[in-house]
């Protein structure tokens, strides 16, 4: 018997960075060794689990109740983020948490400081589990992972305890917006499902952001510096031109709650030839789309001034507001809020400023909220979970699959 502890610390130890630079699927082939863990697990707890050529581990209990109800699936992701390193990951493990600055050891002078991440008092007298400063910790979403785990083999062990048909889903590739783009929704079976990759506990979302990715070409002219005047275009000062033109107020730092953004995450350049890539997010669509259209109208401004051609543009959405899916059935949100309370916790439900697999599955026709999976401080060397976080969410799972069999 595996504690759900010893389980993420297995998960964690493998390295899943996903790689948005590559075009294949599952992206990079390590993430395959804990997509082939996680089928072999199941396995060998009995469950009929199967891994398919795209990365997809899909498994299924068979319900063990004489009426019809609907199958019901859980789903999480294996890969990390591109934005930190995921290997050799070293994690802390601090028992009974005083509240005091943790120190991340792997880094000389590097702390976890309530003064600055206050989320952690709520959590004083748990067992917290962080990096040692030099990774990231995985629990984005490995903690998903090993909650699900969890609940699989209590539900093996426990004969007696009654469930309609379970379905079980992990992919790789979520970190870069590719996680469900080839998910066979059917061939999963699920009526309904639920993504356990939030983050503090009693999180429940059915409303992400919209989302794009825009990336500008800039092309500029390198002549000699001596006698550059009235030829050079500086493709570096070009494409800080542009990102001027953005409104400064709806980047990431100065926003909140329904407040969309644009946000630049990469900058690569010469002189002669500049890149700019951004993420462009917003709940409401109307907004969204008005937001890839000012980026188009300062590519045009930015073609205007300097010459045809100067910004190119490539705007793609990504996903979609999972909102006006999941609404119609509200009953799945209905039944997450009463599986919380049962386990104990306080349902918070919140808007996602982020988004998950569970809004590509909801627009092709599986609706599929999000459910916290207890991490806090993602894609970074501050990322952290309590031991107790992820126990609370597999009593999640659990009572979400007890109400579907009632």
């Amino acid at each position: 018997m595996n504690s759900i502890l010893d389980r993420f610390l297995r998960y964690i130890a493998v390295d899943t960075q996903s790689n948005e630079e590559s075009e294949s699927q599952p992206s990079e082939a390590k993430e395959l060794v804990l997509l082939e863990m996680l089928r072999d697990e199941l396995l060998a707890m009995g469950v009929h689990a199967e891994l398919d050529e795209f990365g997809y581990v899909m498994a299924s209990i068979p319900s063990n109740i004489d009426k019809k109800v609907p199958a019901v699936g859980f789903i999480a992701h294996v890969d990390t983020a591109p934005d930190a390193s995921g290997k050799d990951v070293k994690a802390q493990i601090i028992k009974d948490y005083d509240g005091r600055p943790i120190e991340l050891k792997g880094v000389p002078g590097l702390k976890l400081d309530p003064a600055v991440f206050p989320e952690l008092l709520s959590h004083k007298g748990e067992t917290i589990i962080t990096t040692d400063g030099t990774t990231l910790l995985g629990a984005d979403d490995k903690a998903g992972v090993a909650e699900i785990m969890d609940a699989v083999q209590y539900i093996v062990e426990h004969p007696e305890f009654k469930h309609g048909e379970i379905k079980i889903g992990f992919t790789p590739d979520e970190e870069i917006g590719r996680g469900v783009v080839k998910f066979d929704v059917k061939r999963f079976g699920a009526d309904f499902a639920y993504t356990m990759d939030g983050g503090e506990v009693g999180e429940l979302e059915f409303e992400n952001f919209n989302a794009a990715s825009a990336v500008v070409r800039i092309q500029g002219c390198n002549v000699h510096p001596g006698y550059a005047k009235g030829k050079m275009l500086n493709a570096i000062l070009i494409g800080n031109e542009l990102a001027s033109l953005l409104p400064v107020e709806q980047r990431p730092e100065y926003t909140q709650d329904y407040e969309g953004f644009f946000h630049l995450v990469g900058f690569k350049g010469s002189v002669e030839e500049a890149t700019l890539t951004w993420i462009i997010r917003d709940h409401d669509r109307a907004k969204f789309e008005r937001k890839k259209a000012v980026m188009q109208e300062c590519c045009d401004f930015i073609n205007a001034k300097y010459g045809k051609g100067t910004a190119t543009p490539v705007i793609k959405d990504q996903y979609y507001n999972m909102r006006e899916m999941v609404e119609p059935h509200y009953h799945v949100i209905d039944k997450a809020v009463r599986a919380m309370e049962m386990a104990g916790v306080k349902p918070h439900i919140q808007p996602i400023r982020g988004g998950t697999d569970g809004a590509n599955l909801s627009f092709k026709g599986l609706p599929c909220p999000n459910i916290f999976a207890g991490g806090l401080n993602f894609h970074g060397k501050f990322e952290w979970v309590p031991l107790e976080s992820m126990q609370k969410a597999s009593a999640v799972i659990l009572s979400i699959v007890h109400l579907f069999a009632e």
